[in-house]
């Protein structure tokens, strides 16, 4: 029984499931407390009148006011800099890999998901069930399955119909959330 489409229980489903980055999120979490800290302190010292100088500034200071903007030292490391920031940032809006395929329940308290390696299983072996098809193999690339049939060669056009029909049958009765094309590879069995 395929489920009623409700949109409330789709979006949790979605969110419920959605990919996050807390390995990035943590080391540039502790990255700034760490320059907060050590900057609060350098402050706090030197308005007290014993300032700790962990942090050189007579010698960052001397450097910066020498340099000039077109030396290579200085555009070396505001290229770093730079291509530090863009590796967060890029961290931060790209999606990871889904952890797990939201299936669609019609309940917005019930959530489910499925494994990708799962749900692809499931449909590589509904490819399997068509007669002819030796093997089958389907992977997830972004909003689209690829399936690989493993054929005896006979009319290319009909098993590629048959195989993307019993894919489609499968997810169908699987019922993700978010809609997946369907790719077929047809492969002749030597």
């Amino acid at each position: 029984m395929i489920a009623p489409v409700n949109r409330a229980a789709d979006r949790a489903a979605v969110r419920a499931f959605r990919p996050q980055r807390t390995i990035p999120a943590v080391v540039v979490a502790v990255l700034l407390t760490l320059l907060g800290l050590a900057v609060a302190a350098e402050t706090i010292s030197a308005l007290a009148g014993h300032p700790l100088r962990w942090i050189p500034y007579d010698r960052m200071l001397a450097w910066a006011t020498t340099t000039p903007w077109q030396s290579p030292a200085f555009l070396a490391i505001a290229a770093l800099v730079t291509l530090v920031g863009l590796a967060l940032l890029a961290l931060a809006v790209v999606p990871g890999r889904p952890r797990m395929v939201p299936a669609r329940t019609g309940d917005a308290d019930l959530i489910i998901g499925m494994r990708p390696r799962s749900f692809t299983r499931a449909l590589a072996h509904a490819a399997e069930e068509v007669p002819g098809v030796h093997s089958a193999t389907a992977r997830i690339r972004g909003h689209a399955v690829a399936v690989t049939a493993t054929t005896s060669g006979w009319d290319e056009q009909h098993f590629e119909a048959a195989v993307r029909d019993a894919v489609l049958t499968r997810m169908a009765a699987l019922s993700p959330v978010e809609p997946y094309q369907v790719q077929v590879k047809l492969k002749e069995r030597r």
